[in-house]
């Protein structure tokens, strides 16, 4: 049991703060795919009258990512210590839970549209 206390006690912080910045990512990964799927690959119908190219997308994916990562590189620096983890470890989790979000929300879309 004291186990258990004292995994939540090093890890409530940074799980709960990268699922909360994971719901925040949502929008700059859910913009890359769309640029990815349409601009890059062209598997989806680009809208006719969209003639302005790739640069519009790209600063606005540059800003978007800026901001989040602004966010998400600070609070995890600030908490990492306190885990007593490998950093690789650390690092690799924190992607993992800050994507989370965005891959529930992919699966539920793709499952409610069949």
């Amino acid at each position: 049991m004291e186990q258990h206390v004292r995994w939540h006690r090093r890890w409530g912080t940074p799980l709960a703060a990268n699922l909360i910045l994971g719901v925040v990512a949502i929008v700059p990964l859910w913009l890359t795919m769309m640029f990815l799927l349409s601009h890059l690959w062209g598997l989806t119908p680009r809208d006719p009258t969209d003639n302005d190219g790739s640069l519009p997308w790209l600063i606005v994916l540059t800003l978007l990512w800026s901001v989040f990562l602004a966010l998400w590189l600070p609070v995890n620096v600030y908490a990492r210590p306190r885990t007593g983890v490998s950093s690789l470890r650390y690092w690799t989790v924190s992607a993992g839970l800050a994507l989370t979000p965005m891959v529930f929300l992919t699966v539920l879309f793709a499952l409610v549209d069949g």
